[in-house]
């Protein structure tokens, strides 16, 4: 699983997901893309999820850019304990992915088995995404805007 290999504090605030994304909104390295349509915490398992969807189909052909990391650490209590004696223990990691942030980009394969191994993947996260091409970002801004 994805996680950072160090960090300064181990136990973070839950933090805001409102607003859109203004930065890593378009297609940079790869030709096609998976973009998000509402914001949610997406965990290191469905990020390696969705990562072996697209390899599998693909064959491993081609190049899959992975653009999102999970470096926000989520503590839980454990079950059945009164409230107080302090914050829950670390579980998990999580990237916090706002609305219109490009999260898989995949490169050096045709444009139908592209799209049907972002579709897979699609199907492995947690939130409504659309599948976008290069052109369809150019200038940084989201097509139905």
């Amino acid at each position: 699983m994805l996680m950072p290999k160090r960090v300064k504090r181990r136990k973070q605030f839950r933090g805001s997901m409102a607003g859109k994304i203004c930065r890593g909104n378009t297609v940079n390295q790869g030709e096609f893309g998976l973009v998000s349509l509402e914001p949610a915490w997406i965990k290191s398992n469905q990020i390696e999820a969705a990562r072996i969807a697209m390899t599998r189909f693909t064959k491993r052909g081609g190049k899959v850019f992975i653009k999102i990391f999970p470096d926000h650490p989520v503590t839980t209590k454990p079950a059945e304990t009164r409230m107080g004696s302090g914050k829950g223990s670390l579980e998990y990691w999580v990237a916090v992915v706002k609305p219109g942030r490009v999260m898989f980009e995949i490169a050096g394969i045709p444009e139908e088995t592209a799209r049907e191994a972002l579709r897979l993947a699609m199907h492995k996260l947690p939130v409504k995404c659309k599948i976008v091409s290069r052109a369809d970002l150019e200038g940084g801004e989201n097509s139905e805007n």
